[in-house]
């Protein structure tokens, strides 16, 4: 089963300039720990540098996942 999810990082901006982009990482493993009912989320290569792309101070308002669950595994990764 695959699903898209839209995370709004909003939040992140309420950070200081250089915390931005590790306070959203936070806040995309927060939401689909919500979503999926898991305790831990491994987040993919491709998320982490959609988030760092432009820098400690600048990460995207939002971020689109592609969350594919399989009989004993979530995958995470980037929705194009």
């Amino acid at each position: 089963m695959e699903e898209i999810y839209t995370i709004p990082l909003r939040d992140a901006f309420k950070a200081p300039t250089t915390k931005r982009a590790n306070k959203a990482v936070k806040i995309v493993k927060k939401f689909l720990a919500e979503k999926l009912n898991l305790p831990d989320v491994k987040l993919d290569a491709s998320i982490n540098d959609a988030l760092w792309n432009r820098g400690i101070g600048k990460p995207p308002r939002r971020i689109k996942v592609k969350v594919t669950k399989e009989e004993d595994s979530t995958i995470v990764k980037l929705a194009e």
